[in-house]
């Protein structure tokens, strides 16, 4: 699957069809491999990659490239290369081609892609896309949307989605890989009783999609981790803060953590609860 010449892009309706599009198509690459079997490496920080996330990130960042020139792109692997484009202009692009890459490693099928844009800090448009489970969320320009995508990459079902009403019995979300005792204290506290380990950022699109209530994170993530579910949350009524109950912000340089890493999050589908 290609992406065929640069296309016009006017506005942001234009640039998130890009974004989709782009998704699909290192889907296909993505898939291929998982297929086929990866390699797997081990990067400075001691995290896994492979070939997929390379061939995903270099499709990526050439349509991006292509069609959006003057937009720099912050993406996992070229980061981890030493790659950090000038964001100092408050529009950017973050991109991880591959999240979830322990459970694509691992032969479950809830890795993503994300692509998403970023407005002086705030998500204003993202896509994430789960290949294996031929699923496709976006948001941004006032709705978030559920999508089917078939086999040949085409969009067999597209419908709006929203975060559902507050819950008697309330569900959260944890990471499959990366859970913490942190978060376990928080869902107790919480007194949240029913709960499901999921990988990647679809525990974003679950909540926005109101298929659970929250998803708290207290262990270690990356701006391209959480970028493109926290624009399908908001755009389907939900947020993502911090403890403090601000809003997480991108493009961050926080005392204490890494450049782009995130501190603790909540994200919640009813964001008056929070306090």
């Amino acid at each position: 699957m290609t992406l065929g010449s640069p296309m016009q892009v006017h506005d942001k309706t234009d640039i998130l069809k890009l974004f989709e599009d782009s998704a699909i198509a290192a889907g296909h690459l993505i898939l291929d491999v998982y297929r086929a079997g990866a390699e797997v490496r081990l990067k400075g920080d001691r995290s896994p990659v492979t070939e997929a996330d390379e061939k995903a990130e270099r499709l990526i960042l050439d349509a991006l490239s292509r069609h959006l020139p003057g937009i720099p792109v912050v993406a996992e692997e070229e980061v981890a290369a030493g790659r950090i484009p000038d964001i100092s202009a408050g529009r950017f692009i973050l991109v991880d081609p591959l999240d979830g890459t322990r459970e694509f490693i691992g032969g479950h099928d809830d890795f993503t892609v994300n692509i998403a844009l970023i407005e002086y800090g705030a998500p204003v448009l993202g896509v994430v896309h789960a290949p294996a489970l031929g699923t496709l969320y976006l948001g941004g320009t006032g709705k978030a949307e559920k999508l089917a995508i078939d086999a040949e990459g085409r969009v067999t079902m597209r419908h709006e989605i929203a975060v559902r009403s507050q819950h008697t019995r309330p569900s959260a979300l944890v990471s499959r890989s990366h859970n913490c005792d942190a978060t376990d204290a928080y869902i107790k506290k919480a007194e949240i009783l029913e709960r499901k380990a999921v990988g990647s950022s679809l525990k974003f699109c679950l909540v926005a999609e109101g298929a659970a209530d929250i998803y708290p994170r207290f262990g270690p993530t990356m701006e391209w981790d959480t970028a493109a579910g926290d624009a399908v949350l908001r755009a389907a009524g939900g947020m993502v803060s911090t403890e403090d109950g601000a809003p997480l912000t991108y493009g961050k340089r926080l005392p204490g953590l890494r450049a782009f890493e995130n501190p603790a999050f909540i994200a919640t589908g009813h964001p008056q609860e929070r306090g």
